[in-house]
């Protein structure tokens, strides 16, 4: 109760000292988060869009970066990093790790750019060829952040990516899910990118995602948002289906609350930087399986925060998580 009351979990959140405040809303009451909702990451993203190593390195202080994948996702998603990351790189030994991994995640983002969303078979040889080069110094430079930093996750979560990429096979990316989990057995990020892995068209089998979803989160704590890989499961099966309708069931509606329950709507659960992203999940899939109730909770906490991932699966967006805002 008082965690609803004060801050966790709950509708009513105590104010975040940090928090950036909303000047654009559309006139439905929705509005596009940027920085995490985080006055401190964008201060590091407006550093990095300006190319201040030094002021990069200033703001990066109240994180984590080796572990937080949303700040660093941040930074990784700054168009221009690659053209001045290389020069800390190699000039700032002290730092070479953290420069390293913000190089890295940025060519593994700048990969994915060039070979765009378009299915394989539209993609062009110089696309992949692109795509290919970019990954290959992702890959080196990643491999020697986790080398120096071996306490480190994110250069793990990120091989995996790379790795999926470039087509290195199972043995491989499991041995770096293995690498990864060591670090943090319940890391979120970690576990959707595997859920991504397991599906058909990137070679997995019906249901092993789900099944690998289920465990994780009968191994999170209450409160954890761990709980979130369920929602991602079952908005990857719905990619995978023919169907729009195929997780509008009883038993996946009852599995997606008791998900929400036992995770981002739990009094235990802390909203951090970006926690946003986290609702965003349950929002998408909660519509998904044309849900009624715990749905409600989750656009009410939101308060119009949209997030591009994981609506970018829709061709519409933006105009899919404005309709089922306005339904609940």
């Amino acid at each position: 109760m008082f965690g609803k009351l004060f801050g966790r979990g709950g509708e009513r959140p105590a104010a975040e000292p940090h928090a950036l405040p909303v000047t654009r809303r559309q006139k439905n009451g929705m509005y596009t988060l940027r920085a995490l909702g985080d006055e401190r990451v964008l201060a590091l993203v407006e550093a990095a869009e300006a190319g201040d190593w030094a002021a990069v390195k200033a703001a990066l202080a109240p994180f984590d970066l080796g572990r937080d994948h949303q700040v660093l996702g941040e930074l990784a998603d700054v168009a221009g990093v690659q053209d001045w990351i290389g020069r800390a790189v190699e000039e700032d030994k002290e730092h070479r790790a953290t420069a390293l991994l913000i190089s890295g995640a940025r060519h593994v983002n700048w990969g994915w750019e060039a070979r765009t969303r378009a299915s394989a078979v539209n993609v062009t040889q110089a696309q992949w060829r692109l795509f290919h080069e970019r990954l290959g110094i992702a890959e080196e430079q990643l491999l020697e952040a986790a080398e120096l930093r071996p306490e480190w996750v994110a250069p793990w979560r990120r091989l995996l990516t790379s790795g999926r990429g470039m087509s290195l096979g199972r043995a491989v990316n499991e041995t770096r899910l293995g690498a990864a989990l060591r670090r943090d057995p319940l890391d979120l990020e970690t576990h959707i990118e595997w859920v991504s892995q397991l599906q058909p068209r990137w070679g997995g089998e019906p249901g092993q995602a789900t099944a690998f979803a289920r465990d994780a989160l009968a191994r999170a704590p209450q409160g954890h948002r761990l709980g979130c890989v369920i929602a991602m499961a079952r908005i990857e099966d719905w990619v995978e289906s023919d169907r729009a309708d195929c997780l509008e069931t009883p038993a996946i509606q009852d599995e997606l609350r008791k998900a929400a329950d036992h995770s981002i709507l739990h009094a235990d659960y802390v909203r951090r930087p970006g926690w946003q992203h986290d609702f965003n999940m349950f929002a998408m899939a909660l519509s998904l399986a044309g849900e009624d109730h715990r749905i409600r909770r989750v656009f009410r906490a939101l308060d119009g925060a949209y997030t591009t991932r994981p609506w970018t699966y829709f061709a519409d967006p933006e105009k899919q998580f404005a309709r089922q805002h306005r339904r609940v």
